[in-house]
Order: C-alpha cells, then structure tokens, then sequence
C-alpha cells in the first residue's frame, strides 16, 4: 500500500427532473500518504461532502479509481467488517440513543471494534468527562459534537475521516481538539478533514486542497497555496498621524529604510502576507467569475 487514499477521475452526477442533472464531483485526482493530515476546503455544494462520503463506502461513484487503504470502498464485498474495523467517521450530523449517557455510547461502540481504544480515557481526551453519566438528550451542541469526535476514533482507525468537526465548539474547545487531532497523527492516524474555518485548516493540515463546482482547484501546503509564499509582503506604519502601507516583494529593504527614516522605532509597524482566508477567498472567487 503506497498510501493511505488514492484517487484517479472520481466523477459523481445526482440526477434531477425539475433542474436538471447537477455535477457535484468532476473528475477529481487526489493522494493522500499514510500518515498526513489532509484538508479538503471549499464552499457549500462544493462537493466535498460527496467525495468524503464515497471514500467512506457511504455513496456510489459514477466513475473513476478509489483505494482506501488499498481497498476499493465501492467494491468492498467480504472484506467490508474487515476494511470498517480500520477507518473512523465523523459525520456532520449523527443519531444517536438519546436516553444512553456518554460512557454507556462509548462503552457500547467500543466493542464494534477489534482493537478499541480504553472508552474513559477517549471520554477525557474529547473533553467529557464532567458529562461521563449524563444522558446523551441533556448534552449542548458542542458537547454533542464532542461525543460524535469520540465514537469517531474509539476504534483505534487508520484513517480518521472528520466532516466539519469543531462545529458548535467553543474557542477553548477548538484548540483542545486540535491537539488531540495532532496526537492521533503522532500515533500513526491518517486524517482526512473537511473544514470552513481557515485557521483550524493551518493549524492541522500538511496539505490542503480547495474544491469548487466539482474540481479541485488546488493541492498544496497551507503556506504555500495560491503563491502565497510569494505574495506582496504588505507593510504598514503610522506616519504624518495616519495609517500609511506599502506592497513590497523586499519587506526587509523596506523596513531598513523605514528604521533609518524614524531613527530605528516604526510607530504601529506590521509586515503581514495574505492570510490563508484571503489567498482561499480569492482562488474562489475567480473560479465564480
């Protein structure tokens, strides 16, 4: 197995009588090696959904090359408990036994698994364990979400396939995620991650991709996407009592003249390349006009 996911041509067309057939994955190539955390970025309808979704077994393609973990998840036949004990999902949204409380689910998912995770240190590790014995009908939306990460990687996965994650959670709890995110990779977890925050995209991700109308426009490093690494240095200073800037492929340069010209302290200076948002956001909209 040379990686984790490989995908040739992949091509799915929902069928419609009103609009019209609507192409959500347009012969789309990507690689993802064993061991990286991989984004998959773009905007609703995108068809990000749809691709994650048939690299998970959950929905046919009309046509084109997938292996997941070196199995075809559209021909799985007698090999699909043993493919499923290797991957974990988590979906956008989940049903779940609402009267159960959070040990009984986790507990009870854990023996699906043929190498299950210990249940109560997964519970500590989403951040749950205030709400170990509470039911699962009385937990917020964040909490909810959290449960849904838990059931997701109780069974020690390969691959850890994450559909928007961190909806619903609160700042803190982002950042507590990510870190468990990055300890799974350490531990050898491949993770395919779809995404609208931008930030959360940077911090996790080794490469992006960014999908728009079925294609994907893009694969790169988060530092490197869209020339970013490239882009204008924009610098900017307070000068004459206004907010003064310049576009620079020389920041240093112009730094150093600034320095002379203040005799050595810039009021207010700052030395920025486009962010990530703006590099994505611009990729986008060219690709609508």
């Amino acid at each position: 197995m040379s990686a984790a996911i490989e995908v040739k041509g992949l091509r799915k067309v929902y069928l419609g009588k009103k609009n019209g057939d609507k192409i959500a994955v347009d012969g789309i190539d990507l690689r993802v090696e064993l061991g990286e955390i991989f984004a998959i970025l773009g905007p609703n309808g995108a068809g990000k959904t749809t691709t994650v979704e048939i690299l998970e077994g959950y929905r046919d393609r009309d046509s084109g090359e997938v292996l997941v973990l070196g199995v075809d998840p559209g021909n799985l036949q007698n090999q699909d408990l043993t493919w499923r004990n290797r991957i974990g999902i988590v979906l956008q949204s989940t049903e779940d036994a609402a009267d159960l409380t959070v040990a009984e689910t986790v507990h009870h998912f854990s023996y699906y698994y043929s190498n299950p995770k210990d249940a109560d240190q997964v519970i500590d590790a989403v951040g749950l364990a205030e709400k170990r014995n509470a039911k699962i009908r009385t937990l917020s939306g964040g909490q909810r979400r959290r449960l849904d990460v838990a059931l997701g990687i109780i069974g020690s996965p390969e691959i850890l396939f994450l559909d928007e994650p961190t909806t619903g959670f609160d700042p803190e709890a982002r950042r507590a995620f990510w870190e468990l995110i990055l300890q799974l990779q350490n531990e050898g977890t491949t993770i395919l991650l779809t995404t609208h925050y931008l930030d959360e995209a940077e911090a996790l991700a080794n490469r992006v991709a960014v999908i728009n109308n079925g294609r994907i426009l893009e694969i790169s490093t988060p530092g490197n996407l869209g020339g970013r690494n490239n882009a204008k240095a924009r610098i900017t200073w307070i000068g004459d009592g206004s907010r003064e800037e310049i576009f620079t492929d020389e920041p240093t340069e112009e730094v150093k003249k600034l320095a002379a010209k203040f005799n050595g302290e810039i009021p207010e200076l700052t030395v920025t390349r486009p962010t990530l948002e703006e590099i994505y956001l611009s990729m986008i909209n060219v690709e609508a006009n």
